[in-house]
């Protein structure tokens, strides 16, 4: 099956470049790709999906040979199952609070006997059933990311059991959530935020598994990575209209020497 972009480099302790994709926009993987990034992480948690508008963009993600996590909002088996079946690399489960949860969610990304995800084998992740099904479990299990989000006080008073559950592969801080429920801004340089992260950290490198969380400026990023960061988001589809949109505006601006309301 193919292998996982994102597992390769935070094996080697180098960072693995994510960026977030809000809708459907099929151009997205191919661009990321292009641009060096190793993974898009699609967000069916505060957005619509249809499932085939999910499968379509995994194919393409698959074309353009780069990862693609969903942040699925459902952490029932089947739904899961049927994600990975289609080729998704790797699933994102927010607010996850206690270990118990991360154990039983971990378990359900991975064959028996390190989970209990169910075997099909006639999905896109194992070409159809055209790979050798024994080989599919073996490598399934080794190339599929799980990623847990930590966006509660709770879930950072068991972020050690959190950590320590078998199949997390990363802890990624849902930074909006937490600093609500926190109580502060959005900020890292908050000291609410910055003890969050420091946890998370700590528990990440005693339990060798990875942690990341999104970022937005060099400095910010600079400093996730000197803390031990590796699965680092940054850019999104919202993000480049949010922001284009405004720069492009000004140019009329300028230009016309008009400005619309």
């Amino acid at each position: 099956m193919r292998k996982s972009k994102i597992l390769s480099k935070l094996r080697k302790g180098e960072v693995a470049r994510i960026a977030c994709l809000y809708y459907p926009v099929t151009m997205f993987p191919e661009h990321a790709a292009n641009a060096g990034y190793d993974g898009v992480w699609l967000d069916s948690e505060h957005n619509t999906w249809d499932p085939r508008e999910v499968e379509r963009m995994i194919y393409l993600h698959h074309l353009a040979n780069i990862d693609c996590i969903v942040r699925t909002q459902f952490r029932e088996s089947a739904t899961g199952y049927q994600l990975l079946e289609r080729g998704a690399t790797g699933l994102m489960f927010p607010l996850v609070n206690t270990g118990a949860e991360a154990r039983e969610i971990a378990g359900r990304t991975k064959f028996p006997p390190q989970g209990e995800r169910g075997l099909d084998g006639a999905g896109l992740d194992n070409r159809f059933y055209l790979n050798s099904p024994s080989e599919y479990v073996k490598e399934a299990n080794e190339e599929t990311v799980t990623v847990i989000q930590i966006e509660s006080p709770e879930a950072l008073e068991n972020i050690e059991e959190i950590a320590a559950a078998p199949g997390v592969d990363v802890l990624f801080i849902g930074w909006g959530d937490l600093a609500l429920r926190l109580g502060c801004e959005i900020n890292f340089k908050e000291p609410k935020m910055a003890e969050a992260q420091k946890k998370v950290a700590a528990a990440a490198q005693k339990n060798e598994v990875n942690w990341g969380r999104p970022t937005g400026t060099p400095e910010d990023m600079t400093a996730m990575i000197e803390a031990g960061g590796r699965f680092i988001a940054m850019g999104s589809d919202f993000g480049a209209v949010y922001q284009s949109l405004p720069k492009w505006g000004e140019i009329f601006d300028q230009v016309t020497g008009t400005k619309n309301p």
